[in-house]
């Protein structure tokens, strides 16, 4: 017979365990002794629940969360129940579930609440709603952070956003609040003005009346993210705000209904006690009207975003098997499609021209201005426009899976990322609110014992001023909202930044390791010069070279080709193809053995190349690449190979010294031709004949010395040394393998970015340092001045309405200042 404690995950018996920490267990329903959260039925939990601590749920089974009419959380899917009820973590009244899937069983501090969020092709679901404050916080619709009580945002904007509901919301409560809040506010003033008021019996009354409904009416939002943020330990700005309200109005309301619990002194001579509605419907007012303000501001920082999204056009001119046009809408378009798209129109999807010339404006997705040529067999980016002429677009890359979304999924990934800085503040921001309240309280007891008389009351006003004055939300939104203005800021000027630890990093940035070829350079490297040896025809020896050289990838391999087709001839078939890395390629053509390669190589095949040191020379003096092609044996012609520098890569190095960066080039050409183009361009170092391999660890050496390092370059063989450099830039005209290695993409495939992109970590970082330091000097002024330090010597305590109106301003303060980033140039 089993022992009962060995069929113990088989019995009917009710267990209940903690959701923050699923190693706690009990028979009895209760609180976690390690969190304080209500315990919670384990058997409606998911049996794989994982936190923090690494420790799974040690049941033996998984449980359906379905299994029995389960009631979730819309906020932590992990609590479940099976009767109707409210949220033990956050508060909120917990939902049906819809019969579907149970909820992931992995769980982090505030998934998504569906457990799945709708991710198509890596782009941030339509639907998915996020704390600026706390980005890791996430729901399927709108509601509030339950951390800090801020309204949710969408993570990405999109363009069939309809109003922000919330702000439709606290825009009507407002509304109603001030109409309210104006007779209450007239009803002390008028007194002071004209010495007459309304009779003691009749102004109370009318006083309670106008504020309850702005007080627990327009005001409710804020009572329900104070309850919340107690039931979940996250103390934020809401919940000072019920605290100083509620005390203000219960102490009023007293006032009226039992003034003889009052003593004495605290009473006029109609037996009335002073009473603080008009301040507690006023506080209402202006944290409404702050609310209001602060959600405007914040809809702008979404505007990177929204003018990227209204760059896709709505319709596209779809070409049918018969050559027919049709218009239909951009989404209904399939790869393979073909589309005309005449001058002013936009490039409906990602593409390749089939047919037609055009002059296409490129600026909105890169930044550069000049209009780029585009013919059969270029690229185009959907939501670009044609200037002059017309094209036929072959559809490559639609929807999720368009260089534009792709690009709106990583400035919006970016804009909700943390700077390390933050870290800080999240220290600050953890202790502040109970900081506050002690504060607070400390001052009640302080004016209780010594303030002036009537006491009581001078004591309530001044620590409701203390709890209403204090602003967490000023301090938390400094760096995140300045961030995203960054991150957007980029985006509209060509700099696409993966995350904000990235954008932080590139201020400090001492050092640029950047490659030649296609990020000094065009990329494109064409044949400028020949010199035949011995008598051998150049045009027979180039079509030899590029028939061997047609089997390489190499850039100076396709010049060579390139070059050989421009003379009409056709090239001829090679066989025994080998290519020898870093040397050169070899292969037999027409019968003939053919080398081609650098001098070094070819030395090293035993092929006499010195009486070619004074050509090779030569072309290396003038930055030019030297190829060396043998034929059985015998040198039979020296290849001249550059690649044009691009146009605006001698200002762009030009401006990055002026702003205290050493320029490192990096290249695999050998040493006269690097230094011919690195004393070009007034390159600091170069480091020539570099090996693929090897560039990573030239950047290490240089990290090694104490340098912080920005590595600038487009190709596969640039990939490790831009994972392992402080910051990596990716041309974005270079391999999808640069590309996803590195923290910054410049769209222009341009150094001249690079300039915009330190600028803007510069900016940005200037622009975080400003909102801290105001929200640090706001507070720590501002939190003694409401409690009354300077009424011992001047007699004068702040008011709780100016307390409330510059706790209001702070956060639109600091919102304003970090859209300030958006003007900067």
């Amino acid at each position: 017979m089993n022992h009962p404690a060995a069929t113990a995950t088989h019995d009917h018996t009710t267990r209940y365990t903690c959701p923050m920490h699923p190693e706690v267990t009990s028979d009895q329903p209760g609180r976690c002794p390690e969190c304080g959260m209500f315990l919670v039925d384990a058997d409606a939990a998911p049996a794989t629940h994982q936190h923090g601590h690494g420790r799974q749920n040690g049941h033996a089974q998984q449980h359906d969360t379905h299994d029995k009419g389960t009631w979730l959380c819309p906020m932590h899917p992990e609590v479940t129940s099976d009767h109707p009820g409210r949220c033990p973590k956050c508060g909120m009244f917990l939902q049906p579930a819809d019969g579907g899937d149970a909820p992931a069983a992995q769980h982090h501090d505030h998934q998504h609440p569906t457990g799945e969020p709708a991710v198509v092709a890596g782009a941030v679901a339509a639907g998915d709603w996020t704390c600026p404050m706390h980005p890791e916080v996430r729901s399927d619709g709108p509601g509030d952070c339950p951390i800090c009580g801020m309204a949710l945002e969408r993570v990405s904007a999109g363009l069939d956003d309809g109003p922000n509901q919330e702000l439709v919301d606290m825009r009507r409560r407002f509304r109603v609040a001030a109409v309210l809040s104006v007779p209450l506010v007239a009803m002390v003033m008028v007194p002071m003005v004209l010495g007459r008021a309304l009779p003691g019996s009749v102004a109370p009354w009318l006083e309670l009346a106008l504020s309850t409904p702005v007080v627990w009416w327009a005001g409710w939002p804020f009572f329900v993210r104070g309850a919340k943020s107690v039931v979940s330990r996250h103390l934020n700005m809401f919940t000072l705000v019920s605290l100083g309200v509620g005390a203000a109005w219960l102490y009023s309301v007293v006032a009226v209904l039992a003034p003889g619990l009052f003593p004495s002194g605290m009473r006029a001579m109609d037996g009335r006690v002073g009473t603080y509605f008009e301040a507690a419907a006023v506080i209402i007012t202006l944290v409404l009207l702050g609310q209001v303000l602060e959600l405007r501001a914040r809809d702008q920082t979404s505007g990177a975003i929204r003018t990227l999204l209204d760059l896709s056009p709505a319709t596209a001119h779809r070409i049918g098997a018969d050559g027919t046009e049709t218009d239909v809408p951009a989404a209904e378009l399939q790869l393979g499609d073909r589309c005309r798209v005449r001058p002013g129109e936009k490039v409906p999807a990602d593409g390749t021209v089939v047919d037609g010339h055009a002059y296409v404006d490129e600026s909105m997705i890169t930044g550069e201005p000049v209009p780029v040529d585009k013919s059969p067999g270029d690229r185009v980016i959907g939501g670009t426009i044609i200037q002059g002429g017309s094209l036929v677009v072959e559809a490559t890359g639609l929807g999720a899976d368009s260089t534009l979304a792709r690009i709106v999924d990583l400035v919006s990934q970016a804009q909700r990322s943390r700077a390390p800085i933050q870290g800080l503040v999240d220290k600050i921001s953890a202790v502040f609110v109970p900081v506050v309240i002690a504060v607070a309280l400390a001052t009640f007891g302080l004016w209780l014992a010594i303030g002036p008389q009537p006491r009581l009351p001078f004591a309530i006003v001044a620590a409701v001023s203390v709890l209403i004055i204090a602003c967490p939300c000023a301090l938390g939104l400094a760096t995140p909202m300045s961030i995203m203005v960054g991150v957007g800021r980029g985006a509209s000027e060509g700099v696409l930044v993966k995350n904000a630890e990235a954008l932080e990093r590139l201020q400090k940035v001492d050092t640029l390791v950047v490659d030649k070829t296609g990020t000094l350079t065009q990329g494109r490297p064409s044949l400028v010069d020949q010199q035949g040896v011995d008598g051998h025809e150049d045009a027979r020896t180039l079509l030899l070279a590029a028939a061997v050289e047609a089997g390489s990838e190499h850039p100076l391999a396709r010049a060579v080709v390139d070059a050989a087709r421009q003379t009409g001839r056709t090239v001829p078939a090679a066989s025994d193809f080998a290519a020898h890395p870093g040397g050169g390629v070899s292969a037999t053509v027409d019968g003939q053995h053919v080398l081609v390669g650098s001098p070094a190589f070819l030395g090293s095949q035993h092929v006499d190349t010195h009486a070619l040191d004074a050509v090779v020379e030569a072309y290396r003096r003038r930055g030019a690449t030297a190829i060396v092609v043998a034929v059985d044996g015998r040198p039979a012609s020296v290849l001249a190979i550059a690649d044009p520098l691009k146009a605006t890569t001698a200002g762009a190095i030009e401006d990055l010294r002026r702003r205290g960066m050493k320029v490192v080039m990096l290249t695999g050409d050998n040493a006269t031709t690097a230094r011919a183009i690195a004393d070009e361009l007034r390159i600091d170092q170069v480091v020539a004949d570099v090996l693929p391999d090897q560039k990573h660890g030239h950047v290490q050496a240089l990290q090694a010395q104490g340098h912080t390092v920005v590595m600038a370059g487009d190709g596969v063989n640039d990939a490790p040394a831009l994972a392992v450099a402080d910051v990596g830039v990716a041309m974005g005209t270079g391999t999808d393998v640069a590309i996803e290695s590195a923290d910054v993409t410049l769209l222009g495939g341009d150094l001249a970015a690079l300039v915009k992109a330190r600028d803007l970590s510069v900016d940005t970082m200037r622009n975080i340092r400003q909102n801290l330091v105001f929200a640090f000097v706001y507070n720590v002024v501002g939190i003694p001045l409401a409690a009354g330090a300077l009424y011992p010597a001047f007699g004068w305590l702040l008011s709780p309405v100016i307390a409330a109106a510059a706790m209001a301003l702070s956060s639109v303060s600091v919102i304003t200042n970090s859209l300030r980033l958006r003007r900067h140039r």
